[in-house]
């Protein structure tokens, strides 16, 4: 090997041991580290400058692991930037709050950290402490003045919270005053976001603090999505607080003929004399509706299992990547969950933030993450996004069809659409959806030349 190629793979490797005992919190080993790397030039610029591949420098990794101690080498000693920010917009406070290090995140907000700097998605650090019920953090921000109600593009505090269900932060939060009706710009409320949830502590909360249980968000209302998850305690609260049984949701149907569809009975046993009755059910009775409304549901399932496929645990070889500790693969896991549930009532921002947190916690599952988390940038119509992060999984897993699937899902390029497509298609020939993928843009890129060359 070159002496260059030989100094430049060492100067390497010290990078990534600096980074690492950040990360760890061998401070001795950071500065020795750090001293060698510097070759007596800047110390302080040259620490700065150290990051990885998402520009993550030491002070994230620290503030991400709970290292306060090399949080206050980078800032009192060598007086680093507190509000540096990663590609994801994300400052060292937001991976404190995200990973729930209450001590780090507070000593970061002491040492000047500004806690209403927002992540690239929107999201603040008391957006996470509301999701994971970090209370201690929450009264810590809203002491500092942090508005309760600063928006994300997932909505406020409150609704990530309710979304989590986190009782004691919804609590927190209605008493500082924050809006129990706030919406997302999809019209996703804190209330609708508790039931979806299954939360009935955090729906009674919500609904004593004044939370509207008439509203809708793509065409359906909270009533709907109880009756979907089966709960007769959410159904009877929120009958109780006046919800209306009889609304249409966007296709026409009422809560007691999702219930019925679910064959959820005790439901149509409560809902059934609150609702006037539906022409299209020619037998108007319990039984009637429940037969009636589960023979139409056969394609609606067929359906749901194609859209439970990013529930498919799939891993990759570990390698290169760092233990993880049995905790922190439990509370990955749990983040999953979260994503899978928020992504399957179309929550797709929520999903996101969800995934973000588990490939944090465990990287060693990030193939699975990241297509999952560019399958919700491609609902939400970021292709920049979902393209990515489908080219991160399949640097991951470049022999895995799904990989090639997500990437040509997400190019907005027909030509290389079709070639993402087509290298799915020689890893797995009897694979349909990739096969019809591959088909349907050689067909919309031929069209597309035609109509450009007319």
């Amino acid at each position: 090997m070159a002496p260059d190629a030989s100094d430049a793979l060492a100067v390497r490797k010290k990078v990534q041991l600096f980074l690492n005992a950040a990360r760890t919190g061998a401070i001795d080993l950071l500065k020795k580290l750090a001293e060698q790397l510097d070759e007596g030039k800047d110390l302080a610029k040259t620490v700065e400058a150290i990051k990885d591949a998402n520009k993550r420098g030491a002070l994230h990794f620290a503030a991400r692991e709970g290292q306060t101690a090399v949080c206050e080498y980078l800032l009192v000693d060598l007086n680093l930037a507190v509000d540096s920010r990663d590609d994801d917009g994300e400052t060292a406070l937001i991976h404190a709050a995200r990973q729930g290090h209450t001590a780090t995140a507070k000593y970061l907000i002491d040492h000047g950290a500004d806690p209403t700097v927002a992540s690239n998605l929107g999201a603040t650090a008391l957006h996470h402490a509301a999701g994971i019920g970090d209370t201690e953090l929450l009264k810590y921000l809203l002491s500092k003045g942090v508005n309760p109600d600063l928006e994300s593009d997932a909505g406020t505090p409150l609704v990530w919270a309710a979304g989590h269900a986190q009782p004691p932060a919804v609590s927190v939060l209605l008493e500082h005053g924050a809006n129990p009706n706030a919406e997302t710009e999809d019209g996703i409320t804190p209330l609708l976001s508790a039931v979806a949830a299954g939360s009935l502590a955090c729906l009674e909360l919500l609904i004593q603090a004044g939370a509207k249980v008439n509203i809708s968000a793509g065409g359906a209302t909270p009533l709907h999505i109880a009756a979907d998850n089966g709960s007769l305690e959410l159904i009877n609260c929120l009958l109780k607080a006046g919800a209306d049984p009889n609304v249409f949701d966007e296709d026409g149907v009422k809560p007691v003929q999702v219930a019925a569809a679910r064959g959820h009975r005790g439901i149509v046993e409560i809902l059934f004399p609150l609702t006037s009755k539906i022409d299209t059910v020619s037998t108007w009775t319990i039984d009637g509706i429940l037969e009636y409304m589960q023979s139409e549901t056969k394609e609606q399932q067929d359906e749901m299992v194609n859209a439970k496929e990013i529930n498919q645990a799939n891993t990759f070889p570990e390698q290169n990547v760092p233990e993880v500790s049995p905790e922190a693969k439990k509370r990955a896991a749990e983040a999953k969950s979260r994503g899978d549930e928020a992504f399957k009532r179309n929550d797709y921002h929520m999903a996101i933030d969800c995934y973000t947190q588990a490939i944090d916690l465990n990287p060693i599952d990030a193939a699975t993450l990241l297509s999952n988390r560019s399958l919700c940038w491609i609902r939400l119509g970021q292709a920049d996004h979902a393209l990515a992060d489908a080219k991160a999984c399949r640097a991951l897993r470049p022999d895995w069809p799904k990989a090639c699937y997500r990437e040509g899902a997400a190019l907005r390029k027909f030509d290389e659409a079709a070639n993402a497509f087509y290298e799915g298609v020689k890893l797995d020939p009897e694979n349909k959806e990739l096969v019809n993928a591959f088909r349907e843009a050689v067909e919309a890129g031929r069209k597309f030349h035609g109509t450009a060359e007319k």
